[in-house]
């Protein structure tokens, strides 16, 4: 019998997208059980001790972001490079910032810093195939968001440290903005998993606002960080390659 014409080039891109499933499989267990242990450590632990929980705390709030940092470098998929560099740069500043918030609330400002650097990195990401802002009403609306956010923390926020506040709840918004924008565009599933990572970045961070400047929420490890690793994977599946329709 002839072979079919084309069957191998076919078969090898199907094998390598298997195998790169298999990867992203492998990396959410890991990131999962590294989330997990954070989580757990931080509402478990007691403040101002260096107790068993904490140092859970402190092993699996890096390493869960590491896990993601480790994924896109090695398995990027065929992304655009920009793309690509723009993801995992924003990741490695994420995963400074994780660390200076972790370690002191002295080192909010450094963190702050860093997650703002991270943000400016992803809407980088976001414009590498999409015009900024393409989308001006997700623009619009986010921005009322982010206003009513800033207007309920507002009194809450020292004054030394509304500015730093005001510069990166501007660029949380047109990251998130940007990301639906290129959903928008581009329709596809990984294109509309990085714009509900943007999205999820705006409540977790939210969250985390309030319960820092207005009143404090009850297991708020559990919301802030679970809402923060889901918004990172969601992210870092802009750099996946896929195949076949709704490919993004």
């Amino acid at each position: 019998m002839g072979r079919v014409p084309g069957a191998a080039a076919e078969a090898a891109p199907f094998h390598l997208r298997a195998g790169q499933a298999r990867r992203w499989h492998r990396g959410a267990l890991a990131l999962a059980a590294a989330a997990l242990l954070a989580i757990v450590g931080a509402l478990m632990r007691s403040r101002g001790q260096l107790d068993a929980w904490t140092l859970a705390h402190w092993i699996g709030k890096p390493l869960a972001t590491a896990v993601l940092v480790a994924l896109v470098w090695r398995h990027g998929g065929d992304a655009p490079p920009r793309l690509h560099r723009a993801v995992l740069a924003g990741l490695v500043c994420s995963l400074a910032g994780d660390v200076l918030l972790m370690l002191s609330p002295r080192l909010f400002v450094g963190g702050l810093l860093a997650f703002l650097a991270a943000h400016l990195f992803y809407l980088r990401a976001f414009t590498a195939d999409t015009r900024l802002f393409a989308r001006p009403l997700a623009l619009a609306l986010l921005a009322g968001v982010g206003g009513l956010i800033l207007a309920f923390l507002w009194s809450g926020v020292a004054p030394v440290l509304r500015g730093p506040v005001l510069a990166y709840v501007a660029v949380l918004v047109a990251m998130a903005a940007q990301a639906v924008a290129r959903w928008r565009v581009h329709p596809g599933a990984r294109a509309g998993m990085a714009a509900a990572g943007g999205l999820l970045f705006v409540v977790s961070d939210s969250l985390l606002a309030i319960d820092r400047f207005r009143t404090p929420i009850a297991a708020a490890p559990l919301w802030v960080l679970g809402t923060y690793w889901a918004a990172q994977w969601g992210i870092a599946q802009s750099v996946r390659g896929e195949g076949g329709p709704g490919r993004a």
